[in-house]
């Protein structure tokens, strides 16, 4: 009898299935540094305590996707082992922050399934939901991903789920006694504030970062994601790419990153509401970002801070000076760019 794990292949899901993921993850000052140390974001309330106690935390948060990535690499040994590759996100909402010391569990729902028309493969649909140790939602996303199918001939139930454009801004999750009335700007980095950007507007990142082997694995490693299209190079020099493809949320860290040059009072992730890796990247590859402000939120009875929903575009080895998005036929992407992820950060406002 078989004591390994080879993973779950798609006709071994169920709608309706709950999965409660194996290892629970104690996050620590350690990882902070680290996720500083392989993206060097700089948005003062995840550098500075004193910067979150004026807003009235008892300390600095971890980075909201350094949170993310936490939660979702609990979820890889059951979701996405055998995955071919991880197609989209939606619905997300980030609840109470996180600072070291607290442990993450996360647990799945298969909410759907579809076979694809070659028979090898189908896409499965998961809600995922990490919880700190007081059993507080942390972060709520669903994401879909392409998994392999062991038997060609296996039948499944069928249901595509219907998902949200975005979340509302009802259910964004304002961490309590959060309030931005001593927000400090010098600090911060820049003087822009919520009533300074308008819809429709881009915002070119300007920097560019290249990704070094050692770093991306050092990061899949980080997030205990255990999908072998990230580590392995013995079978994945024998794939369709011949290397090891970089761990997608490894380039959403990256963008947000680049974003602060732009968006430098952008201090807190609130919600995903739909992301697309649309094209692999590998060592070697230089990301540059720019984004784009779809919409301005009031939030309800919040005077000291709106919302911003912001598309945000990652482009590997060309600079985002001329905004590559889409060809001229409007359907098919340029082929610069890997990341369109859709999301809305708070912003303090003017007094």
């Amino acid at each position: 009898m078989t004591k390994t794990n080879t993973g779950n292949f798609f006709e071994d899901f169920r709608l309706g299935q709950e999965i409660r993921h194996a290892t629970p993850r104690t996050v620590t000052s350690g990882d902070v540094a680290l996720y500083t140390a392989l993206y060097g974001s700089r948005f003062a309330f995840n550098s500075s305590t004193e910067f979150a106690k004026s807003l009235g935390l008892p300390g600095a948060p971890l980075d909201d996707f350094a949170a993310f990535h936490v939660v979702f690499g609990k979820t890889v040994p059951d979701v996405s082992l055998n995955a071919v590759a991880n197609l989209g996100y939606a619905a997300g909402r980030f609840g109470v922050p996180v600072y070291p010391g607290d442990t993450l569990t996360t647990v799945s729902t298969v909410i759907g399934l579809k076979e694809n028309s070659n028979k090898q493969t189908g896409v499965v649909y998961v809600r995922s939901v990490g919880s700190n140790q007081r059993g507080e939602m942390v972060v709520d996303y669903i994401r879909w991903v392409m998994v392999r199918k062991r038997d060609t001939n296996a039948q499944t139930e069928e249901k595509i789920p219907e998902l949200p454009g975005s979340v509302a801004a009802a259910d964004l999750v304002i961490p309590q006694h959060l309030g931005t009335a001593k927000y400090d700007t010098v600090l911060a980095g820049s003087p822009h504030l919520w009533d300074d950007y308008a819809v429709g507007e881009k915002i070119d990142h300007v920097d560019g970062m290249t990704i070094e082997e050692a770093e991306h694995m050092m990061a899949t490693r980080l997030w205990q994601n255990t999908a072998k299209v990230h580590f392995n190079q013995h079978t994945e020099g024998q794939g369709r790419f011949g290397r090891r493809l970089i761990y997608g949320g490894h380039i959403i860290s990256m963008a947000r990153a680049l974003s602060f040059n732009g968006l430098g009072n952008a201090f807190k992730v609130a919600a995903i509401n739909g992301g697309r890796h649309v094209s692999p990247t590998f060592a070697g590859d230089t990301i540059y970002a720019w984004s784009e402000v779809l919409e301005r939120i009031e939030l309800p009875g919040r005077k000291d801070m709106g919302a911003l929903r912001l598309r945000l575009v990652a482009l590997k080895n060309q600079p985002a000076s001329g905004f590559a998005f889409k060809q001229e036929n409007g359907k098919d992407y340029d082929p610069s760019v890997v990341l369109d992820f859709d999301y809305m950060v708070l912003m303090p406002r003017r007094g």
